[in-house]
């Protein structure tokens, strides 16, 4: 099979093989305001937004410990930015209704429900409590950290991992894998495709899940065939409830919330879960949340297992990147980290891959 994944979804609904825009490059603003003691003794620059970032991390992690030195206001943004909780999201008895009002598109040999058509449902009706569409369109930024995290639009790294499993035949089969901050899912869908023995779909907002992850595995799984049958055209059947346990779907759990939170959900499983492969596009742009993240690869992946991490070099406006992910990784001492390739074309990409040290 061939991908051929430089498209970008218009508001008409048509898909343009060119490229993708330049991802997470605008991070809203927020003011924030300390009270007591500790509010003398420190002056937040609205000019120095690294500084800023540094001293809500510190009283976000404050608060969660003693919940002193913030505002009630303050105290409740800080819970949202840093706390989601992780929850299990569940395919419907009745999978038509997953694609109820999707259009579905297809490039290459992958389908896809289109996004636009989803944002204008969503931008109409409210039907998770989120809201994400309509924040995003207000605060004009494809970021809001602790809102939303970018899982609508699918990002340029995606294609450039995808092409590197075809072109190294990366082996999936009989493997766990993780698609790690998922968003459309197309790293595991082709996981599944290459006969994964199971794949969990992630991401920060249960409206990526239900209203993307969801029907995109839906529309590339043929429930028919437990291996590996993929639909070739747009699916226009009316699946039976029973199909939705055969099959690829039944290979698939799909999660919401943050990486802390989430982490926790899966060591607490019996028995806790391990992955033999993690997959991640495009979600080191924020250093305020590496930690996190090193604790997930930590914490989820098995001893022999490997991560495979796709990223722009920098990330303008955000601050992360390769370098400072490295360093952080460094850091920690518990992983070995290498570079598999490098894109120059345009702004730098590069594909990382990580397993443990020797233990």
């Amino acid at each position: 099979m061939s991908f051929q994944f430089n498209f970008c979804i218009e508001e008409d609904g048509t898909v343009e093989c060119t490229g993708l825009s330049d991802p997470k490059e605008e991070k809203p603003e927020n003011s924030m305001h300390l009270s007591g003691d500790e509010a003398a003794q420190i002056q937040l620059s609205t000019k120095n937004k690294e500084k800023e970032m540094e001293l809500k991390s510190f009283f976000c992690k404050k608060d969660v410990l003693d919940g002193s030195n913030m505002s009630e206001d303050n105290k409740a943004e800080e819970k949202i930015v840093c706390c989601k909780p992780a929850i299990e999201h569940k395919m419907p008895q009745d999978v038509n209704k997953v694609l109820e009002n999707k259009i579905v598109e297809q490039c290459s040999d992958l389908q896809f429900v289109n996004v636009s058509v989803v944002e204008m449902t969503l931008s109409n009706e409210d039907l998770h409590g989120e809201n994400i569409v309509s924040k995003s369109v207000t605060a004009n930024s494809d970021l809001i950290s602790g809102v939303y995290e970018g899982g609508m639009k699918v990002w340029e790294c995606t294609f450039d991992l995808l092409r590197y499993f075809e072109n190294e035949d990366v082996s999936f089969k009989g493997k766990s894998v993780l698609d790690l901050g998922c968003g459309a899912g197309l790293l595991g869908i082709v996981a599944l495709r290459r006969k994964a023995r199971e794949v969990h779909f992630q991401d920060y907002n249960s409206t990526v899940i239900e209203e993307i992850t969801i029907p995109n595995v839906l529309v590339n799984c043929d429930s028919s065939d437990e291996n590996e049958n993929v639909t070739k055209e747009p699916s226009k059947k009316r699946l039976k409830k029973s199909e939705t346990h055969a099959g690829l779907l039944s290979k698939c759990r799909f999660f919401s919330g943050d990486w802390s939170n989430f982490t926790l959900l899966m060591q607490n499983q019996t028995p806790s879960v391990k992955y033999d492969i993690i997959l991640t596009s495009e979600t080191i742009y924020n250093p305020n949340y590496y930690d996190a993240l090193h604790d997930l690869f930590q914490h989820l992946l098995a001893d022999n297992g490997t991560i495979y991490l796709a990223s722009k070099s920098h990330y303008f406006g955000v601050g992360g990147g390769v370098l400072l992910f490295e360093t952080c990784i460094k850091k920690g001492n518990r992983f070995n980290i290498n570079t598999l390739k490098t894109h120059d074309d345009g702004l730098q990409r590069m594909l990382l891959s990580l397993s443990f040290k020797d233990r």
